[in-house]
């Protein structure tokens, strides 16, 4: 059950035994930048009227998981804080501090659930693509021309367009990856493991009358010769193989006996994980079995963890991680602000990403970018066309072989793209080392992916927390020293006429 509710506090209402709060501490100002009314229907659209217990409120679902985000604390750890702070229980929606928690550390992971990846990613491109194209249409209306957070000069300008278009703003593409808390990939501990989940089952579903004696699954030599393995630091090509041949064995005779149980008995005694690992067992020794016998360690759709089996190798080609195991993350910067394009858990080409979010770009600001800064992946000859044929220029070398003689101009202008292209560079560092998305700790597919959209939305906030704060202190500026300025300026102009007076007499 569901009841609705504004979500709008009065800052000077909310009771709060260390005094009035500071409307400029950065948790009011969060809670004043998001609409929550805006939201609450859409939240709202996921529970019963007229069934079970009262929901949560929406702001209070989302407030915590962006105090969860910006912390990187736990589930427990998250709750804590907001036993402490009164501004963390101002943002979450309550009226009064309180001590008494207001919900339960595992209902956390609920939340995740409610406000999923979809909803996320929507109230992120209505908040702050609307801000962009509000910098966008002052930037205009000043005569900035080309608008948007880093523009060109006008013989640029007029070079990279025709005239009759009115491209404006810039849009910078890239792609990263977003880790999930796995454990280092091995053949051999992948198969140690399923042989001990294996093991488990046997003991639960034994009882049930499968035969008088338990079947002979010879766990304790399995134990001995997986870790006379482990202990060897630096092992052979064939003592890997052999291993491996032994691990793929007793998981063949464990999983043997599992089935036959299930086959006479059913699943009844299973828990729910046990299913799924069961299931997840079953493609990981097809797969290790086929790369045994082939002798190679590729595999499509391999699976790299039996607790998170939609997680896949994406090869990255980096100095530090050849290959990372996550989900693959396809982003655009506009005027500093972080928009997910896609969130893929296969390898995909983002190279045909290109073209919908210059599309994207359209249809949310009412004209195409000046140029779109990317690396060289996306300069194929599909993108290349298409961005001519709408004045767009596409950042990097051009196609082939390189001229033998090179303008310097153009050599000017592939460095400035290569220096705006660092922007979302910046970005992606930025959520991997203060919003948690170089270690994705969520599990499931849909609490990982709102996870990573909850990763661009705090930095977002954040952002625009960072703008407000440079608006302020330009106010502040122009308010206090530009009298002192003009004063100056003309103590100086006068010093200077009477110098000049006094030179000529």
């Amino acid at each position: 059950m569901y009841k609705a509710d504004d979500g709008q506090i009065n800052l000077a209402e909310f009771m709060s035994p260390f005094g009035e709060l500071d409307p400029k501490n950065r948790w009011v100002q969060i809670a004043n930048i998001i609409p929550w009314t805006k939201y609450e229907k859409k939240y709202a659209d996921q529970f019963c009227e007229n069934n079970g217990a009262r929901a949560i409120r929406f702001r209070m679902v989302m407030g915590t998981l962006i105090i969860k985000q910006k912390t990187g604390h736990s589930d427990e750890e998250v709750l804590q804080d907001i036993l402490e702070n009164p501004y963390m229980q101002f943002l979450i929606g309550l009226h009064e501090f309180t001590k008494t928690p207001p919900f339960a550390p595992s209902s956390i992971t609920n939340f995740r659930k409610y406000v999923t990846a979809e909803m996320t990613n929507e109230i992120n491109e209505e908040l702050f693509r609307a801000e962009s194209k509000k910098k966008k249409r002052d930037d205009s209306d000043e005569g900035g021309g080309s608008g948007g957070p880093v523009s060109e000069s006008k013989d640029n300008a007029q070079q990279a367009q025709p005239a009759e278009t009115k491209n404006a703003g810039e849009l910078i593409l890239d792609a990263t990856c977003a880790p999930a808390y796995i454990k280092y990939l091995t053949d051999i501990n992948l198969l140690n493991e399923a042989r001990e989940k294996l093991e488990g089952m046997i003991d639960v579903l034994h009882p049930r009358g499968y035969a008088t004696d338990k079947p002979r699954t010879y766990r304790q030599k399995a134990r001995q010769a997986y870790l006379r393995f482990v202990k060897n630091r630096k092992p052979r090509k064939g003592a890997i193989r052999k291993a491996t041949g032994q691990q793929l064995r007793f998981v063949k005779r464990d999983l043997k006996h599992v089935e036959r149980m299930i086959e006479k008995f059913g699943t009844k005694g299973l828990s729910n994980n046990q299913k799924q690992w069961l299931e997840t067992i079953r493609k990981l020794f097809t797969q290790q079995q086929s790369m045994y016998g082939m002798k190679t360690h590729s595999v499509e759709n391999r699976i790299v963890s039996i607790g998170q089996p939609h997680v896949r190798p994406i090869v990255r080609g980096k100095a530090n991680a050849s290959t990372e195991f996550g989900a693959k993350v396809s982003a655009s910067l506009v005027n500093g602000y972080g928009f997910v394009d896609k969130i893929g858990w296969d390898a995909y080409n983002e190279e045909a990403l290109l073209i919908p979010a210059v599309e994207k770009y359209k249809e949310c600001y009412g004209f195409y970018p000046i140029a779109v800064q990317a690396d060289k992946l996306f300069r194929n000859r599909e993108n290349l066309a298409y961005c001519k044929a709408r004045g767009i220029r596409l950042s990097g070398p051009r196609l082939g072989r390189p001229p033998k003689e090179t303008d310097k101009a153009v050599i000017r202008q592939e460095r400035a793209d290569s220096a705006k292209r660092n922007a979302i560079e910046g970005k992606f560092g930025e959520g991997k080392t203060g919003y948690g998305l170089d270690r994705i700790m969520a599990r499931l597919i849909d609490s990982s992916e709102t996870v990573i959209a909850m990763s661009f939305f705090c930095m977002n906030l954040t952002h625009r927390l960072r703008v407000l704060l440079r608006l302020l202190h330009f106010s502040l500026e122009r308010l206090f020293w530009r009298p002192k300025l003009i004063f100056m300026g003309f103590l100086s102009s006068t010093y200077n006429s009477v110098g000049k007076r006094g030179n000529l007499q």
